[in-house]
């Protein structure tokens, strides 16, 4: 009996999840579904369409995706050694005085850990964890912004936050992702995180992505802005270079940082 479409395509994925490699040909797909190759390629572009896999050469694979959420314990242990350079240029953007916005997320925090002591900036902040920290810093203003703390991520984030935001125009807005790739842009798990994000992208003159090499071609479950919007990604040696040079392509500046374990 014949598949649905819907069905045929979520037995592709299944498929490609269970290879090693999680990539398959055509021709392979097609004698395991019983189906004609054009068949197996309108549903790959289906699939591609929707950020499941990624079309290569007579086939696909299976793109990574983000868990859908993670403690933020356990994103701090993620790639720590590479966030730690990515934190270091991130600093060189800051201006000499002046406002920014700082994001939620294990590598904001990082960020918020590498602040100078010697700069008379003003930061607003949904991070609790980074607000805390920065509190301590004499030479800085620290602006919390309103809203239900989630406990999974420790941000604030509701319909108070995006209201705020709206009101704010700053020098430098960075912004966290949990997926960052050219087709569906920059992504995260949460509804109310995306609104919050979206209106960091807009309040900034100045938007800088800083991520590790992991999240680049993963996407999550809400998109909130575009590649194209995006001033600056900063990431690390672990990006491959079809990834950067498709990144840049779509319009942002890519520095890439060697990694802390490499030297």
């Amino acid at each position: 009996m014949s598949m649905y479409p819907p069905e045929r395509q979520r037995t592709i994925t299944e498929l490609l999840r269970g290879l090693d490699g999680r990539r398959a040909s055509v021709a392979q797909i097609s004698e395991q579904l019983g189906v004609t190759g054009e068949t197996v390629r309108r549903d790959l572009d289906v699939l591609e369409r929707r950020g499941l896999v990624r079309r290569i050469r007579g086939g696909a694979e299976l793109l990574r995706s983000t868990p859908f959420e993670q403690a933020l314990a356990a994103r701090h242990a993620e790639q720590y050694a590479d966030k730690l350079v990515i934190a270091e240029r991130v600093m060189t953007e800051l201006p000499e005085d002046g406002v920014l916005i700082l994001d939620s997320g294990s590598l904001t925090y990082v960020c918020a850990r590498a602040m100078p002591r010697d700069r008379a900036l003003t930061v607003v902040t949904n991070n609790l964890p980074a607000a805390h920290y920065l509190a301590g810093l004499e030479n800085l203003r620290v602006i919390t912004l309103p809203g239900t703390l989630r406990g999974v991520t420790s941000a604030a984030v509701d319909v108070w936050t995006s209201r705020r935001l709206s009101t704010l125009t700053v020098d430098l807005a960075i912004i966290g992702v949990n997926g960052l790739s050219v087709g569906h842009g920059l992504t995260t798990t949460n509804p109310e995180e995306a609104a919050a994000k979206r209106a960091m992208v807009l309040a900034g003159r100045r938007r800088v992505v800083p991520v590790i090499s992991g999240k680049l071609g993963r996407n999550s479950f809400c998109a909130f802005a575009a590649v194209s919007e995006v001033d600056l990604v900063i990431t690390d040696a672990g990006a491959g270079a079809d990834t950067i040079r498709e990144l840049a392509a779509a319009g942002p500046e890519v520095v890439v940082v060697g990694s802390a374990s490499a030297g």
